[in-house]
């Protein structure tokens, strides 16, 4: 559509641009004559221009609706560099004054202000709706609409208020907009808000610029993530962590290793937060860490990357925190790591929600693991789950477009898939199928009475994990669907009913294998995924520690563990204070065992004429011994452990992970108070003595040759106790 001197006149005038991007002008238009306009696009698609400029254009004031503080001011403050009147636009919510929302009010009721924006809370204020009563209001907006949904991933009961105030208020056009709608999220938009006949406007999601890249989460991850930021220097960057803790910690490590770096999360003073937000726009700082509080409505185009320490609850989180990358069309770099071992995590704090909330999270969170764990096309993968159909099976810009890929007949399992579907009525989500193929009666089975189908079993010995990749790329592939309203239903197309009366070559790509745990450090570094060790240097290394260990008859790993070799010859530590900065050495072994090593390095160095990767080298932050200070000190004590847990906010077994870091960095500490009261002293001497003689301190080995006489955490206490008291 050609666009009429009118709004491309209004379009140059307020905001200086010559054209409109995507389907900002039909918006526009459908707005312009009164109509509900429903707006899904992605992030830096420019959705806010769709509602600032009718806002300037119709009489009255438009009423946006928006979920955060943050947001609020940051577009406020934007629309008033366009104006000449500071007044042109205002928010109301309950960071201001009493003395201040008057203000606002007094403008809004002068038709000086164009533009207010609302917090949904603030909507529902009694005073706030007697107000806007005596209101001209152009249209509402409700931004992040996303937020009305149960399967948004920020869920904001207020919202679903809002259809029954507008009504009360007084009904105008609604124009609502997201950048990330699945078409059961789209559903319950339209649904909850009373627009199942408005306008959509639906933008693509691909954002061909971004590269996304999902890796495996290990205790190497910090140190991947310094080395990735340095071999970017002075490039803007986004750290999203799920908890403040973690952005705390990261940040400080960040900082101490000569990156610059602020945090900023929901729990910071609110000036802090502000400040370290504009030092990342104003360019003071290269990277943010944040928890998901950051980034909405925040419009910096350069950011080159957004990295995952921890992968989100949802992929509707993942896209739109990813979406901030790039968003002038330049480079975009998204890594995400991942481990199941997270998602445990998360399914572990839904406890106590109700049911209803719990089984939404778990689906949300089995589709991050999906888009995570598969070795498809991952732009192919995130377009389908939002209703978008790539066109191609691979990119080319992502790691799994970038590696060889095996692709196995899977033909009949398809079949078999299609049959039980039919069998099952498709009332039924992927779980329950796999598990009527297999031939496992779970509770649901068995309540249903489906173990006395024929198809029960019928793929009996088959990988469950094998099954639902096979279900994943029969989705991807259109041979089903999953049911709006009932959403995971699995539901059979018009293509999968061909495939039943004629079946084709259907051929899958097998996941990527991602272990339950986080993996040790060794396994990272030598699968690659960490860094290119000296292979030459390692070897020494390796052979001093061997020598080092039968002068002191102590087992080789108890001198140095091999991820620590592996860090050494990667980064050529040539002092005793930068071998204790290497992971899993710390001063106390340093100290004891570290002369020769260093010794060594540097006459390697020196003969080999090597310049040292000194900027790959990774502190440690001194702050961040805190927690192994309070533990030390409550050990030093004889306090239980559990209470120990308890009072750090850890997990059991996070707190035996902290006691394993501190005896491998050298601290010797006594846990025999607490060994004492749980475990008999013959069974001590009998783990103790598996320790001295084995060439390996693998918890999984000690379990096969003890003959799982033991429960894990006895044996991982004694091994403790055995690095305390010959290692250090």
């Amino acid at each position: 559509m050609a666009t009429t001197p009118d709004l491309s006149e209004a379009l140059k005038r307020h905001f200086g641009f010559d054209s409109f991007k995507g389907n900002q002008e039909a918006i526009i238009r459908n707005l312009l004559d009164c109509g509900d306009t429903f707006v899904i696009m992605p992030t830096g698609g420019g959705k806010s221009m769709c509602y600032q400029l009718p806002a300037l254009m119709m009489e009255g004031t438009a009423i946006i609706i928006s979920p955060l503080i943050a947001l609020m001011k940051n577009q406020v403050d934007a629309m008033r560099h366009f104006s000449e009147n500071d007044s042109i636009a205002h928010f109301l919510n309950s960071s201001l004054t009493k003395a201040a929302a008057e203000a606002v009010r007094h403008d809004v009721a002068a038709g000086i202000t164009k533009m207010l924006y609302v917090a949904p809370e603030s909507l529902t204020k009694e005073e706030n709706i007697e107000f806007l009563k005596t209101v001209t209001i152009s249209f509402y907006a409700v931004d992040e609409a996303h937020c009305i949904s149960e399967w948004g991933h920020d869920f904001r009961p207020e919202y679903r208020r809002i259809r029954p105030i507008i009504n009360e208020i007084g009904s105008r056009p609604v124009i609502a907009l997201t950048a990330t709608a699945t078409p059961k999220v789209q559903h319950d938009i339209q649904k909850n808000l009373g627009m199942a006949d408005s306008a959509v406007f639906k933008s693509s999601f691909n954002r061909p610029n971004l590269y996304y890249e999902v890796r495996q989460k290990s205790p190497s991850t910090e140190r991947e993530i310094i080395r990735f930021i340095k071999q970017r220097p002075g490039r803007s960057g986004i750290i999203y962590c799920l908890s403040r803790k973690r952005v705390e910690e990261l940040a400080a490590l960040l900082k101490v290793n000569e990156i610059k770096a602020l945090p900023y999360h929901a729990g910071m003073d609110p000036a802090a937060r502000s400040d370290n937000q504009d030092a990342f726009l104003l360019e003071k700082v290269d990277v943010i860490v944040a928890t998901i509080a950051f980034g909405m409505g925040i419009d910096k185009p350069d950011v080159r990357f957004v990295i995952h320490y921890d992968i989100p609850k949802s992929l509707e989180g993942y896209y739109q925190e990813t979406g901030r990358a790039g968003r002038d069309g330049g480079e975009g770099h998204c890594l995400a790591f991942y481990s199941r071992k997270d998602l445990q995590k998360m399914e572990k704090f839904m406890q106590g929600k109700p049911v209803t909330e719990q089984e939404i999270g778990r689906q949300l969170l089995a589709e991050t693991a999906a888009y995570a764990e598969s070795a498809v096309c991952r732009r192919r993968s995130l377009l389908h789950y939002f209703g978008e159909d790539f066109g191609k099976e691979e990119c080319g810009n992502c790691d799994n477009c970038n590696i060889t890929k095996i692709k196995v007949e899977a033909k009949e399992d398809l079949e078999a898939a299609l049959e039980a579907i039919a069998s099952l009525k498709e009332k039924f989500k992927a779980e329950h199928i796999i598990d009527v193929l297999i031939g496992r009666a779970s509770n649901d089975v068995r309540a249903y009475g489906h173990q006395e189908l024929e198809i029960f079993g019928c793929l009996q010995g088959t990988d469950p994990k094998h099954l639902a990749t096979v279900l994943r790329q029969a989705l991807l592939d259109g041979y089903l669907e999953r049911g709006i309203e009932s959403y995971g239903v699995l539901r059979i197309t018009a293509k999968g009913k061909k495939f039943l009366q004629k079946p084709v070559s259907f051929k899958i790509v097998e996941d990527a294998e991602y272990s339950d745990d986080i993996p040790d450090e060794d396994a990272v570094m030598k699968s690659g995924a960490s860094c290119a060790a000296d292979p030459e240097l390692f070897a020494i290394l390796n052979s001093l520690r061997k020598r080092v260990a039968q002068q002191l008859n102590l087992p080789p790993y108890i001198i140095f563990q091999d991820p620590s070799l592996e860090a050494m010859a990667t980064t050529y530590p040539v002092t005793i204070d930068e071998l204790a900065g290497i992971p899993g050495v710390g001063s106390g072994k340093a100290k004891r065992y570290g002369d020769e090593f260093v010794k060594l390095i540097r006459t390697y160095v020196d003969e080999n004429e090597i310049e040292r990767p000194e900027d790959l080298r990774v502190r440690t932050v001194a702050n961040k011994s805190k927690l192994k200070i309070s533990i030390i000190q409550s050990i030093d004590r004889k306090i239980d452990l559990n209470q120990i847990a308890f009072s750090n906010g850890l997990e059991f077994d996070q707190l035996l992970d902290e006691i394993e870091a501190i005896v491998n960095s050298g601290t010797r500490i006594n846990l025999s108070y607490y060994i004492d009261s749980l475990i008999d002293e013959e069974d001590q001497d009998d783990i103790f003595d598996y320790f001295r003689h084995s060439k390996s301190d693998s918890l999984n080995d000690a379990f096969n040759e003890l003959c799982s006489d033991y429960t894990e955490q006895e044996v991982r206490l004694v091994r403790i106790k055995f690095l305390s008291d010959l290692g250090n």
